[in-house]
């Protein structure tokens, strides 16, 4: 099968002759508004450095201000609301090592701004509404990645982030998450479907935990690349931290899930991030604080979830 990145140039009709740069690996975190895209994220970027990666966001492709789109028939979830064909081309050009000028939205505001270039570093994280709305964005990545928490925890979630830092009234937010409940189930949740992994933070169907107990993880592992052996993270003494299923996605297809409880003590938690960490071929170190940062809180669930990506990331550059 020919590499990648020559794949790539096939689609994008670059010339035969054209000797491509190291390409960097590329990961994408696809998931409708709110649903913690930018938090899984920002600790994977932590983790691994600024020096060898880079993320960038889908939303930046927005094709018409906040105050523009108010007088559309549609919203920032429609294809038509964004310029999905430069985003496609820039993450072809991204894939296979050369700088793209992104454009930037900016979500305080609601303006688009001015653009800014990015260089690709040795990993690209791309997060957002659509890195993985085309058969050809999805030729640019080596993982990717769908978040799909319940839709009432991700509503939660958005009525937090966008009355406390996009200064919108909760009016507005559930107004507006209506609005666009459509064009979520017609082009967001679609994506899903073509998702290495799909992970979901949410309570343990059936038990009675109190209010505060951190949400578990659901990790549900498709065939479609090789996941890591999770022998040494799931003996006996680590089982109520983390279990392993044989399951079916609901297109039917086996899958391989992989349920993180949020109730354990976090000591328990912490010897299964240690295993995995240690897979990583990082046995003398530490791991990283900065996973499964949740503002002042942690979350193991969130941490293990993060370190499973971060295994696939340095396994796909091996």
């Amino acid at each position: 099968m020919p590499d990648k990145s020559l794949r790539i140039r096939r689609a994008g009709g670059s010339g035969r002759d054209a000797v491509p740069p190291r390409r960097p690996v590329m990961l994408a975190i696809a998931g409708d508004s709110a649903a913690g895209k930018t938090t899984m994220t920002k600790g994977l970027v932590e983790a691994l450095g600024p020096e060898r990666c880079v993320s960038l966001c889908t939303d930046d492709y927005h094709a018409y201000d906040r105050e523009e789109r108010k007088e559309l028939p549609f919203t920032a979830l429609h294809p038509d609301c964004n310029h999905l064909e430069i985003m496609e081309q820039h993450l072809q050009l991204l894939a296979t090592g050369s700088p793209v000028l992104k454009p930037v939205y900016d979500h305080g505001s609601g303006q688009l701004v001015r653009p800014e270039l990015v260089e690709p570093a040795e990993f690209v994280i791309v997060e957002g509404l659509f890195p993985l709305w085309s058969k050809l964005s999805r030729a640019c990545f080596d993982v990717t990645v769908f978040l799909d928490p319940p839709e009432e925890i991700r509503r939660g979630w958005k009525v937090a982030r966008d009355t406390s830092k996009r200064g919108y009234t909760e009016e507005k937010v559930l107004a507006e998450l209506e609005r666009r409940e459509p064009e979520s189930e017609a082009y967001i949740r679609p994506q899903r479907a073509n998702a290495d992994l799909v992970v979901r933070f949410a309570p343990i169907e059936g038990r009675d935990d109190p209010p505060d107990t951190p949400l578990s993880a659901t990790m549900m592992m498709r065939p479609t690349i090789d996941h890591p052996d999770l022998t040494e993270a799931l003996q006996p003494g680590l089982s109520r931290a983390m279990h392993l299923k044989l399951e079916r996605d609901p297109d039917g297809r086996p899958v391989e899930s992989l349920h993180v409880h949020g109730y354990v003590p976090r000591e328990e938690s912490l010897a299964v991030e240690k295993a995995i960490w240690t897979s990583l071929g990082t046995p003398d170190t530490e791991t990283p604080d900065c996973l499964g940062r949740l503002g002042d809180a942690r979350s193991e669930p969130l941490a293990i979830a993060q370190l499973l990506l971060l295994y696939h990331l340095t396994d796909a550059a091996r």
